[in-house]
């Protein structure tokens, strides 16, 4: 990938994740001990499976956030580390229901779980998941909590067909696009961190900029994520490259190709995804289309774009190293790309 990016506001070093893992680390523990009993079950195929994937190498991205959150706003009880818990067993069951609609290969770079137990067992396991979540939602006893976290995983499901929709769809717009991947991917980021905000009591102020802070952290995520899918490796992404082309769907790096390809670009364009002619030639041309007007550098750009609204989305909260953690994962998001 041969875009240039400047540093956003504050990156000074290579960014990383590790501020966030090491300043929540002692109460990830406790969210990964609640994790490991949660997902037991006396049907054997339930651990085995959940385990492949929660077990299979994720960051516990979304976690993190609600622990950092808390972290953010003062909050020194205990009741986000299942609030934690919830929020990736949410994650993990869309994942899992993903991987059967998609067909994908892999997954955080293992052999996706549809493809060793099958699909009915994987939709399944990803619904046992979503109850799992929700009884620890109802454990915490927080109505506010429940209607967050209930209504960010109905929007979720909501995007997750709104992509369907667009599959294959050519004439899908930057708008439509921006919509599903709010739904499919930041609305779970912002509930994670709003969340936070709620049960540490916090002002209303506070709990929207922890909103704002993940929603927007979450489209620059999924922007890079669209993005790497032409030029990342298996390795960086722990799924296949090429994935997203081959599946059809529209990724605003394929909006900007086709929108500014000239009547040869086009034609290609509208053959590849509307009649599904995506081998590995087609992958490549669809690469060097992009390259050619600037459609990786347009995605990235506007994945900082989103990335600078999180950080001054959480600019007025006190310095420290929870306010430091947040702000350097923002530059990790953006920086996987390169």
């Amino acid at each position: 990938m041969s875009a240039t990016v400047h540093p956003l506001p504050g990156a000074t070093r290579p960014p990383s994740i590790e501020p966030l893992m090491q300043l929540v680390a002692p109460e990830l523990n406790s969210v990964n001990e609640i994790i490991l009993a949660r997902m037991q079950s006396d049907v054997a195929v339930i651990p085995a499976l959940a385990g492949h994937l929660i077990s299979g190498g994720g960051k516990r991205l979304r976690p993190m956030l609600t622990l950092a959150s808390a972290r953010l706003v003062g909050y020194e009880g205990a009741r986000h580390h299942r609030l934690s818990a919830a929020v990736e067993f949410i994650h993990t069951a869309t994942l899992l229901h993903d991987d059967v609609v998609d067909g994908s290969g892999q997954r955080r770079g293992k052999k996706a779980a549809n493809l060793i137990w099958g699909n009915e067992a994987t939709v399944l396991v990803g619904d046992f998941l979503f109850s799992r979540a929700f009884e620890l939602m109802v454990e915490d006893g927080s109505l506010r909590v429940l209607k967050i976290l209930s209504s960010a995983s109905a929007v979720i499901a909501q995007g997750e067909v709104d992509q369907l929709q667009t599959q294959r769809r050519i004439d899908t717009t930057e708008d439509r696009y921006l919509g599903v991947i709010t739904a499919k991917t930041a609305v779970l980021f912002a509930a994670a961190c709003q969340i936070a905000g709620v049960v540490a009591e916090s002002t209303e102020g506070a709990i929207e900029s922890l909103e704002a802070y993940g929603r927007n952290l979450g489209i620059a995520f999924q922007l890079v994520d669209d993005a790497i899918d032409y030029g990342g490796d298996a390795e960086t992404m722990g799924k296949d490259a090429g994935d997203d082309f081959r599946e059809g769907k529209l990724t605003l790096p394929v909006i900007l190709a086709y929108k500014r390809g000239d009547d040869a670009a086009r034609t290609f364009w509208r053959n590849a995804i509307q009649e599904g002619r995506t081998d590995e030639e087609d992958f490549a041309r669809a690469c060097t289309y992009m390259q050619d007007v600037g459609a990786i550098d347009d995605t990235l750009q506007r994945a900082r774009h989103y990335g600078s609204l999180a950080l001054d989305a959480i600019a007025d909260f006190p310095a420290g190293a929870a306010k430091e953690a947040l702000s350097e994962t923002v530059r990790f998001a953006i920086s996987r790309a390169y």
